[in-house]
């Protein structure tokens, strides 16, 4: 498939005050695209924007908050003119058995990462249309096969998948092409965020190989930029994913299979990990919700 050449194009990156998304964009601006960098961490979008090689600005938005996302979308298009690429990237984590954990992160898990999905896409869709552009999903390996302890994040990454499938047919007839991404464990503050949890560092380290290895972050993105060049509909940051989806159908029954096992031998420990969002994402996105929540009561 011919690749479109970055150089010029106006990229759109949420969630890219660090992970994936920081490396991400600081790998299109490599490669000559103008970055726009929105998330909620203002300050650290500022220092990623300010190291970035080329053409690039910030803007500081809830994914989930429509207004935000519009002001944003209108504000970077009048910054650089048109917008080519959007990659729907913003996410965070929580672990844990359902019953035990906290509701109003379960419930910020599946806003953040597929109600935000549709709100970038809303937001993003008309300069995208103007441009027939490209609109990159993050999704996960945990959209193709769902395991225990992650309820809420395997049910929005699922919910993304489908998510952007459906868009797919929708604007294809307006020259808009739409991907999905696939990762594994990537080594980023989310996944280290975890991993600080003994039960939740063991149940993954029970997963069959290769699904229980932490892969860096570095091939992941140069293979995410090739899918953006090439406009892709699935894109794999690892090698092995591609084969899981000609098994896939199977995959769900074999994991819930050895997941009870794992989970009989946690017995009470299961209910230890800890509550609430993961890693510095996650606090941070604690955090800002902490000080609109102030500021509403004031």
């Amino acid at each position: 498939m011919s690749r479109v050449r970055l150089d010029g194009q106006v990229a759109v990156v949420t969630g890219a005050a660090r992970g994936v998304g920081e490396r991400l964009a600081r790998a299109l601006s490599a490669r000559g695209a103008k970055v726009a960098l929105v998330g909620l961490e203002e300050d650290t979008l500022r220092s990623v924007a300010g190291g970035l090689p080329g053409e690039c600005g910030h803007w500081y938005a809830d994914v989930t908050d429509h207004g935000a996302m519009t002001r944003a979308a209108r504000e970077i298009e009048e910054r650089f003119g048109t917008v080519d690429i959007v990659v729907a990237n913003a996410g965070v984590a929580a672990g844990g058995p359902l019953l035990d954990s906290d509701p109003v992160a379960w419930r910020r898990v599946v806003e953040v990462n597929l109600v935000g999905a549709a709100v970038t896409a809303r937001a993003f869709l008309p300069a995208l249309t103007a441009s027939r552009g490209y609109f990159l999903q993050i999704a996960s390996l945990a959209a193709i096969a769902p395991a225990p302890m992650m309820t809420a994040y395997c049910a929005s990454k699922s919910g993304v998948e489908a998510f952007a499938h459906s868009l797919r047919g929708e604007v294809a007839h307006l020259g808009v092409r739409v991907g999905v991404g696939y990762l594994s464990w990537t080594d980023t503050d989310m996944v280290r965020g975890a991993d600080e949890d003994e039960v939740m560092r063991e149940m993954r380290g029970r997963l069959p190989w290769p699904a229980n290895r932490t892969y860096p972050p570095g091939p992941a993105v140069e293979r995410i930029v090739a899918g953006i060049e090439r406009r892709s509909a699935h894109v794999y940051a690892q090698w092995w994913l591609r084969g899981t989806q000609s098994v896939r159908g199977y995959l769900p029954g074999l994991v819930a299979t050895v997941g009870a096992r794992h989970m009989r031998g946690l017995g009470a420990r299961a209910g230890s990990v800890r509550t609430g969002l993961v890693g510095a994402g996650g606090a941070a996105d604690e955090k800002e919700r902490g000080h609109r929540g102030r500021t509403h009561d004031e």
